[in-house]
């Protein structure tokens, strides 16, 4: 594993006076992912797409080999590992030097991943899908991103239903910090992600981004990811090939409600309007 300097990842401040957000580019080694799937699920592909990505701008690469678009079918972590490692090692042969991102669930994934060169590991169960997760992130030292979702990807859209959505989300992720930091975990490696789109309705989506300083308040780095989802197709009628602009907006009202990671099929667009809101606001 690359490590990571000290004072790489900051909790943010109050909303609207945030270090502005670094940007996470999506590297999808899948068949099957909701945007790209089958673009770059070679590993050649996935590397020149890595590279690209790295070029135009990207501060955080975020390889995965397992779609998590509703319905999709589980993979195994051989499967996964064969998929994205080859990737991992070839960017770190290659001289990039950007922190590193595996997008697993699975606690085989990670560990391979992060000694093929990774520096964080994105799992949207928040340690939950596989109970090896944490104990390996606390013992790697690696930063960890736990995402709030219900069910599975196979099932979160049956699973839609919520009393206050904001506060329910919050809670959720207050326990699952709290049991990184039991399992080992260095609070100031962690972060939380909302999972814009995980079992959620549009209404629900909207809210949490509206409502981010919400999360924010618990004091670590909130990712936001929200390019391409579902619910900006259903506001302005697009097709997942044309939704852009809509990401560009949702991504820049997150980096103003204190967004500090913002992940991205398209990076190098949005490193340039956040530059801009930067100058402006």
């Amino acid at each position: 594993m690359t490590p990571l300097p000290s004072s790489w990842f900051k909790p943010p401040d109050a909303p609207l006076q945030a270090p502005w957000p670094l940007v996470m580019g999506i590297v999808n080694v899948t068949p099957d992912s909701f945007s790209d799937g089958g673009r770059y699920d070679a590993p050649e592909q996935a590397l020149q797409h890595a590279s690209k990505l790295a070029q135009d701008g990207a501060d955080i690469l975020d390889i995965g080999g397992e779609s998590t678009r509703s319905g999709a079918a589980a993979v195994s972590a051989a499967d996964e590992i064969a998929r994205t490692v080859p990737v991992i090692r070839a960017l770190r042969e290659r001289g990039v030097q950007l922190p590193i991102s595996i997008d697993t669930s699975k606690a085989a994934v990670a560990e391979a991943a992060l000694a093929a060169g990774a520096n964080i590991v994105n799992d949207v169960t928040a340690g939950e899908g596989d109970p090896a997760m944490l104990p390996l992130c606390a013992r790697a030292g690696c930063v960890v991103v736990l995402m709030h979702m219900r069910g599975t990807p196979r099932t979160m859209q049956q699973q839609t239903h919520y009393g206050d959505v904001v506060a329910e989300v919050r809670d959720y992720l207050a326990s699952r910090l709290a049991a990184a930091v039991a399992a080992g975990c260095a609070r100031r490696a962690l972060m939380i992600d909302p999972g814009f789109g995980f079992g959620k309705l549009p209404e629900h989506n909207c809210r949490l981004v509206r409502e981010l300083p919400v999360l924010a308040a618990l004091q670590v780095p909130v990712l936001l990811g929200v390019s391409r989802k579902s619910t900006l197709g259903q506001l302005t009628g697009r097709p997942v090939e044309d939704r852009e602009p809509e990401s560009l907006a949702a991504a820049l009202v997150g980096a103003l409600k204190g967004a500090a990671v913002l992940r991205a099929h398209e990076p190098g667009p949005l490193k340039r309007a956040v530059a801009v809101l930067r100058a402006m606001f």
